[in-house]
């Protein structure tokens, strides 16, 4: 068959991301400090965007903004019209798209927040690095067990463990084992002591020694025990030493009193602390929404660039100019719609879980109700991918604690009345019963799953087992204390 070139017409449907559509999309996503990151970048790039330190009475700077670009642009005060009418009639309305958001808005600044203090936020930690090299440095040992010493401190991990063997050791420094062990007991007994250990049970042996309880019950516990530790079988450790289990129990509360990881006080981590993006407040009997806009700039167009486009010269150089002004200020116009759409979203999305788990703020977790994306959306008629990105990376303060937006939405179990309630919940109820069990007689998790058949909920012995992992709660046989 031969080939032939011929023209035809097909019509499909297709949605194009604008730049505009992909900023509002970018901006529903990011956290709050990912916001200000942001709108502190597009402050530096663009020039007609301002803080406001003032806003006007109507709190509209959008319209105001739109006004200004379309009065520029045609000079016909007199016609209403619309950012959109500016944009290229072969992309999408993604106003038409977003037109979820058109709701009214109110903005509640909240204040009342205290700021840390000051020293906190400059004081500088010493590394666990630093800290041995500084000791090293004030030892009595010499140039060549300190290079010795050096390079074991080098090879240290944040836990205060020894990631080299003696054989790396001695091939790295050239230096006898006898002379290296000599150098590593050294090290061992700095601050912390039983750090650059091997293994736990090498670091727990350099703390006792240290306190003087070698050739003890302690120091038995731990070379010939560890695994009766762990089990908590007492009873065959009291018999193996022909000792009685209240001499065990001493000896294994020294134990516990130990450091296992004697780096970790060194860590250089800096806490990170939650800055909820909404609050809700009890108010009487009904809840009040707040969002935190405290450290949020205010954005405007800069008054200077406004004079220039409405002045009257045409020269070709003024036009430019009045040209890049003008896709400024349509820039930045879109970006303070799209905070504004952002604000409205988070807030309607607050208030329809607050609706759905009105319960969960009167009482608790305990009483959290399952939820899916899917009931939010068409509650305020958004779609699930919106929620989703929304819900993302987004903290509310409760009257419960705070938190992530994402929490609130839990798979559902079957209670035995044939209603559902939240996983969330099963897990909370859990972490009740284990809390209040008998320490000597703990619960096993059949004797769980049987319990909370008594608080309506019925669930499998393996699903217990599963939310005990999740919560980081040990089985039965581990959690037993002998006396």
């Amino acid at each position: 068959m031969a080939l032939q070139l011929k023209q035809s017409l097909s019509l499909s449907q297709q949605l194009i991301m604008t730049p505009q559509l992909q900023q509002a999309i970018k901006l529903l996503q990011l956290s709050r400090l990912e916001l200000l990151e942001t709108i502190t970048q597009e402050m530096e790039t663009n020039p007609l965007l301002d803080e406001q330190v003032s806003p006007d009475a109507d709190g509209d700077d959008s319209k105001e903004m739109r006004d200004d670009i379309v009065s520029a642009k045609d000079d016909q005060s007199t016609k209403e019209v619309t950012i959109e009418d500016n944009v290229n009639h072969d992309e999408v309305d993604w106003e038409s798209y977003l037109s979820e958001y058109n709701t009214g808005w109110a903005e509640t600044p909240y204040q009342g927040k205290e700021a840390p203090a000051f020293e906190n936020m400059n004081q500088e930690k010493t590394s666990l690095n630093s800290h041995l090299l500084w000791q090293l440095s004030m030892s009595s040992l010499d140039e060549v067990q300190r290079e010795i010493g050096f390079q074991i401190i080098g090879n240290i991990d944040d836990d205060g463990y020894l990631q080299i063997t003696m054989e790396e050791l001695v091939e790295q420094t050239g230096s006898s084992e006898e002379e290296i062990q000599y150098v590593l007991e050294t090290v061992q007994n700095f601050d912390p002591v039983g750090v650059a250990a091997r293994n736990t049970r090498e670091c727990l042996l350099i703390q006792i020694k240290f306190q003087g309880l070698e050739n003890s019950v302690v120091e038995k516990l731990i070379l010939e025990h560890m695994d009766n530790l762990e089990n908590k079988r007492y009873d065959k450790i009291a018999k193996s030493l022909s000792i009685t289990i209240p001499d065990v129990i001493k000896a294994v509360e020294v134990i516990t009193s130990l450091e296992p990881k004697p780096g970790r006080l060194y860590i250089e981590e800096d806490t990170v602390y939650i800055s909820p993006d909404i609050y809700v407040f009890k108010v009487g009997d009904d809840y009040e929404i707040v969002l935190n806009e405290d450290g949020l700039p205010k954005l405007k167009i800069n008054n200077y660039y406004k004079e220039i486009l409405n002045e009257g010269d045409s020269s070709d150089s003024d036009d430019k100019t009045k040209e890049y002004i003008l896709d400024k200020m349509k820039s930045a116009a879109w970006l303070i719609k799209s905070i504004h759409q952002r604000q409205r979203t988070i807030y309607k999305v607050t208030e329809s879980i607050v609706q759905f788990q009105r319960k969960f703020f009167d009482q608790g977790v305990t009483h959290l109700k399952p939820l899916v994306l899917r009931d939010v959306a068409e509650h305020i008629q958004m779609h699930e991918s919106t929620i989703s990105r929304v819900t993302t990376n987004k903290y509310v303060h409760t009257p419960q604690g705070v938190f992530e937006l994402k929490y609130f939405f839990n798979s559902a179990i079957n209670s035995m009345e044939g209603d559902s309630i939240a996983s969330e919940s099963v897990k909370e109820h859990i972490r009740n019963i284990i809390k209040s069990e008998n320490k000597k007689k703990p619960y096993s998790d059949q004797e769980v799953a049987d319990l909370l058949k008594k608080h309506n909920i019925d669930v499998a012995r393996r699903t217990v087992a599963k939310y005990r992992e999740t919560l980081g709660i040990l089985p039965s046989r581990k959690r037993r204390e002998p006396y």
